[in-house]
């Protein structure tokens, strides 16, 4: 491959790590907003108050764009040190994302089931955090790649 074009690619990887991270949680906190506007409606027919707390399934697919904005930073390091783990930003950032999404999914049953029965809001959060727990998993051995490659 040619140099020049390696180089002009050179932000990818660390491009990758936040935009798919960011997608997912785009995707996901879409998804559970869905579910809690449909839970609110349903209150609202039967005149009953509206959850607020049904908005933290919608926020929890947020961080993982965090985490993609602290795998993009130390990639960007590694750019500086000519390291283009592309691969790292483009897989990581992917599995990033799909935590998200998955975790918009289950936050989107979970505002459908606690708006119906008003209970098990610590039983849903406890299913948001093990799907969390897989991008955090994928962040932090990410990071110690990279401090491998750069070593």
């Amino acid at each position: 491959m040619d140099a020049g074009l390696i180089v002009q690619f050179k932000d990818l990887g660390a491009a990758a790590a936040l935009g798919l991270a960011a997608v997912g949680s785009g995707l996901g906190a879409g998804i559970a907003g869905m579910a809690v506007v449909g839970a609110w409606k349903k209150a609202f027919i039967q005149n009953k108050p509206a959850s607020f707390m049904l908005l933290v399934f919608v926020g929890a697919p947020l961080t993982q764009t965090i985490y993609g904005m602290i795998l993009m930073n130390k990639m960007a390091e590694a750019v500086a040190k000519g390291v283009y783990a592309w691969d790292v930003g483009l897989f990581c950032g992917l599995a990033m994302g799909f935590s998200a999404l998955m975790q918009g999914k289950a936050g989107a049953c979970a505002a459908d089931a606690m708006g119906e029965t008003g209970r098990g809001f610590g039983n849903y959060l406890v299913i948001l955090g093990i799907i969390e727990t897989v991008a955090l998993f994928v962040m932090a051995f990410s990071l110690g790649l990279l401090g491998k490659l750069t070593g």
